[in-house]
């Protein structure tokens, strides 16, 4: 009962001085706003990282081609030229555990349907890459083996691809026509259309869309688009989670010794699995957040210094109140109490506004700048406690301070 009425006498002294207090609050308010801005868009992050990570499939790994170095200076994976099918048949024959295999080639044309066209991403790869990827159909098939064998001008086409150029007719049997570049002297090549795949939808954050593609036989990729034997990369799916890492390690000493490379000297590949993906990715969006977390911790310590401001000016101001409370039996643990509770007050009272004005900043940044956010009832928790453990530390000193007054001294005060 009276840990309650401290509690609405802090509340009266709040009210007493509403200015001052809602001044006093700022720090704590935009320093758990930011902290739940900042918790949210990175647990958002994560959870489109874990989105990306899933579209890829189960068990994926992918070997890209090798680093291009010059005077010292890395171009990146897939720079260079060293990936052939010749590397993905040792790989199928060799390395156990490889439950599907693909090849994958990409370029980037224009697509040409009726009067309609549209710039996409052709993808040649195998019949397994649509199990690797765990691509589904919607209608009509994938290409099969024998479209490989004879590079057939077949295509399966992406739900965003579809309706951009057949604008909700049926595309399975239309024909598309794949311009070769160079303008009206380019010429183009036709693809009929097999089947149309379901859709993945939009990468939530970097908005590229996952269904704006055209996958065509691997051979005809290779022979008709690009006219090139090398590979971007090979899509690898292992029997199980656990065989992962002995398969990519069976596969890099096979690229090694088929590539004949010394020991000594780096890969001309990548392989990269996707929980390497992903700790890659969380790795970069955690550092991040820990940066931002820093300077909203900053602003609520900030904000706590404020707290410790005004209490000590209210006890000054209360100090007459004090010794009245002393002389007629308060003691000194009940006024440290008071003081106390009415920081803690403080503080909470900020901690749920600025709470309130994190969950609204999130749903602003999602709805106006569409960046993922995931706000946690543990954040929220987390918060408000981090609020009420500044209001104890920076209310303990005022709080003290007015708890070892002389009552005499106290009453003497004018």
């Amino acid at each position: 009962m009276r840990f309650f009425a401290a509690i609405r006498i802090a509340f009266r002294a709040l009210l007493r001085n509403k200015m001052r207090a809602v001044l006093t609050m700022l720090g704590v308010i935009f320093g758990v706003g930011a902290v739940i801005t900042t918790v949210s868009l990175g647990d958002g992050a994560k959870f489109m990282v874990k989105q990306q990570i899933a579209t890829m499939g189960e068990n994926v790994m992918l070997i890209f081609a090798g680093n291009f170095q010059r005077g010292g200076v890395s171009f990146g994976s897939g720079s260079s030229s060293t990936l052939t099918l010749e590397d993905m048949e040792a790989i199928r024959r060799e390395v156990p555990g490889v439950r599907n295999i693909s090849p994958e080639v990409r370029t980037s044309r224009q697509i040409i349907a009726g009067g309609l066209n549209t710039s996409t991403s052709i993808i040649g790869a195998s019949p397994d890459y649509f199990a690797i990827r765990s691509w589904t159909i919607k209608d009509g098939a994938f290409f099969s083996e024998p479209d490989i064998t004879t590079a057939s001008k077949v295509a399966v086409i992406g739900k965003t691809t579809a309706q951009t150029l057949f604008e909700g007719s049926d595309p399975v049997g239309q024909v598309v026509r794949v311009s070769m570049g160079g303008g009206s002297t380019g010429g183009s090549i036709p693809f009929t259309i097999i089947g149309v795949l379901n859709p993945k939808g939009s990468s939530p954050g970097s908005g590229m869309d996952y269904d704006d593609c055209l996958i065509v036989p691997y051979t005809t990729a290779m022979k008709r688009l690009l006219n090139s034997p090398t590979l971007r990369g090979i899509n690898v799916q292992t029997e199980t989670m656990e065989m992962m890492p002995e398969v990519q390690q069976r596969i890099a000493d096979l690229l090694r010794q088929t590539h004949r490379i010394q020991a000594g000297r780096p890969d001309d590949f990548t392989i990269r699995s996707q929980e390497e993906l992903a700790s890659t990715m969380s790795a970069t969006q955690e550092t991040m957040q820990y940066l931002l977390g820093g300077v909203a911790v900053v602003s609520l310590l900030v904000g706590g210094i404020g707290i410790m401001n005004i209490m000590l000016v209210s006890v000054t101001e209360r100090t007459r109140e004090i010794g009245i409370r002393m002389a007629l039996g308060a003691r000194p643990r009940d006024v440290l109490a008071q003081f106390l509770i009415e920081a803690i007050t403080l503080s909470c009272t900020g901690g749920v506004l600025g709470i309130l004005l994190g969950v609204l900043a999130s749903k602003i940044l999602t709805q106006v700048k569409n960046w993922p956010t995931l706000t946690s009832p543990d954040a929220i928790m987390y918060s408000f406690a981090f609020s009420a453990a500044v209001g104890i530390f920076f209310g303990f000193y005022p709080a003290r301070k007015a708890a070892q007054l002389d009552p005499i001294d106290a009453l003497r005060y004018e």
